[in-house]
């Protein structure tokens, strides 16, 4: 895939508008492979987001959802398995939710099972993935700050 020197750069409408739909379509291969493992996108998200464990109310905040969505998404993973909760140490109050082995098995499986995801980043030779990596981890903390 050639670079035209003479072509005039996206403007940074058309860089969010692309990378949207980018992540758009990784949502919906992810959504998609986790629906296959018997879960919604939420509880997926949630799963991933405990590979280390963390209190109930982080988590809510890695979910951008209120404290009482958290419950019934971890009540749902415990069931299955996949996360338990244990109270903080140092304030039986504070509950903390962390993966299982099997969570961490069911994560992979999600990760392989994303097929539409697996061949667009297959497609990419190794210099377009080191560049495509770099831009990620350049705009991403900007992304993430608080303001």
């Amino acid at each position: 895939m050639g670079t035209n020197a003479t072509a005039t750069p996206p403007t940074t409408a058309d860089l969010m508008e692309t990378v949207a739909a980018v992540g758009a379509a990784y949502f919906q291969d992810f959504a998609a492979a986790a629906a296959r493992h018997g879960l919604n996108s939420s509880q997926a998200k949630a799963l991933k987001a405990v590979r280390e464990p963390v209190p109930m109310r982080a988590l809510a905040g890695r979910l951008g959802c209120d404290a009482s969505n958290v419950t019934g998404i971890v009540d749902r993973l415990e069931s299955l398995g996949l996360a338990q909760r244990e109270a903080a140490a140092g304030d039986r109050r504070v509950k903390i939710v962390g993966i299982t082995e099997q969570g961490r098995e069911v994560l992979e499986r999600i990760r392989t099972d994303m097929v539409r995801a697996q061949e667009a980043f297959d497609s990419l030779d190794a210099e377009q993935r080191v560049a495509l990596e770099s831009l990620c981890r350049q705009v991403l903390p900007l992304l993430c700050a608080t303001r």
